[in-house]
């Protein structure tokens, strides 16, 4: 084949430090672009961004040569030292080192882009380590319940 074709969709969940209500309104929609612009102009795009005050959620369509890990947390480093320089005194500002990154197919691209848009309804009644627990255990993703919040 003469070119390389993939549709490559996953749903990145990541927190702040110590799950932190560190995301603030004053900054969550410039972050939230912030975010997506990194995206764009070096590993896909983003279809789908938000999140709460200590998390964040993003649909992501990643281009087929960009790992997830590295796409991540250059997403990650980037951001955090935006949010430092661009609003000063946010010096606890920082994101968690892990992350999750969890397969979508096509077919259930709306509906990750709704659940990403409840986030507010959804964490009046769940917390954030149980949704991403429920994650996990949804994916069959390995985990060691002493470990995972390091």
């Amino acid at each position: 084949m003469g070119h390389t074709y993939a549709d490559l969709l996953v749903h990145v969940v990541f927190s702040t430090k110590d799950r932190m209500p560190l995301i603030h309104d004053e900054f969550r929609g410039r972050l939230l672009e912030y975010i997506s612009g990194v995206t764009r102009n070096e590993f896909g795009r983003v279809l789908k961004i938000g999140g709460m005050p200590d998390h964040l959620h993003a649909l992501v369509s990643l281009k087929s040569d960009v790992s997830m890990a590295k796409a991540t947390r250059k997403c990650k480093s980037l951001s955090s030292g935006w949010i430092h320089e661009t609003f000063p005194g946010n010096d606890a500002f920082a994101w968690q080192s892990g992350y999750g990154a969890f397969s979508v197919s096509q077919s259930n691209a709306d509906e990750v882009t709704a659940y990403i848009e409840r986030q507010t309804d959804h964490h009046r009644t769940m917390t954030f380590q149980d949704e991403f627990v429920a994650f996990l255990k949804r994916y069959n993703v390995p985990y060691d319940p002493a470990r995972i919040w390091d």
